[in-house]
């Protein structure tokens, strides 16, 4: 079955580019002009991933992440932003607001595709069932799941993915080079504060958990009991 990739964005012409490149990769688009039609459709389907412009004649693209990280049917959806300001706290503040990636106009639609395919592969299950534990939090691979203390907490597929890194070798530092590699490989092309923003979300979500992730000042980060 193909993936379904919404793409929420108010120019026709870039709407249409980014249609074929990523119908030619496999996967199947549904489209929006602004954030209404794309609020209306989500309410009867959640796509694997949507691409958002930050720019729309209605609805602020900040805000429909918000709206979608508090809202429990869409929170673990993927989000990747499109958006005209390079700025680097333009950037920042999307990843605050729970997007996973970001991409900066004008852009390659094959840079796109590439970041799409880096962010879908967060989500994809393993082939061998398998479980990290450590102290009350479990994470399993195969289901995409983690609990803690038996309580199920919704992560996005970045934070799932820095997560699982950090717990394959317990008490091992990564910096934040090796994190991003882990998340984009060879499309990376993102700032290292982006590592910082995830794991400050992630910490957030582990609650009492949370100071086991530990920040090794100016390396990187690791988890331990």
């Amino acid at each position: 079955m193909k993936k379904i990739i919404a793409l929420v964005e108010d120019e026709p012409d870039i709407v249409e580019l980014i249609s074929i490149h990523l119908e030619k990769a496999g996967y199947e688009v549904k489209s929006f002009l602004d954030g209404k039609s794309f609020y209306r459709f989500l309410e009867k389907k959640v796509p694997d991933l949507l691409v958002l412009d930050l720019m729309l004649p209605d609805i602020d693209g900040l805000e429909i992440c918000k709206h979608i990280r508090k809202n429990d049917a869409t929170a673990s959806m993927s989000i990747i932003m499109l958006t005209a300001k390079s700025e680097e706290m333009d950037k920042i503040l999307g990843l605050e607001l729970g997007a996973d990636d970001y991409v900066t106009k004008p852009f390659s639609p094959k840079e796109l595709v590439a970041r799409v395919k880096a962010v879908l592969r967060r989500h994809a299950p393993v082939k061998e069932s398998k479980k990290l534990e450590i102290h009350d939090i479990v994470i399993d691979l195969e289901k995409y799941g983690v609990s803690q203390g038996g309580k199920q907490i919704d992560l996005t597929p970045t934070e799932f993915k820095i997560l699982e890194l950090l717990a394959s070798k317990k008490g091992w530092v990564f910096t934040r080079e090796q994190i991003l590699d882990h998340l984009w490989g060879d499309e990376k092309a993102v700032i290292d504060r982006t590592v910082d923003v995830h794991i400050r979300h992630l910490r957030e979500k582990l609650g009492t958990s949370a100071k086991m992730i530990k920040n090794i000042r100016g390396v990187g980060y690791k988890l331990e009991e």
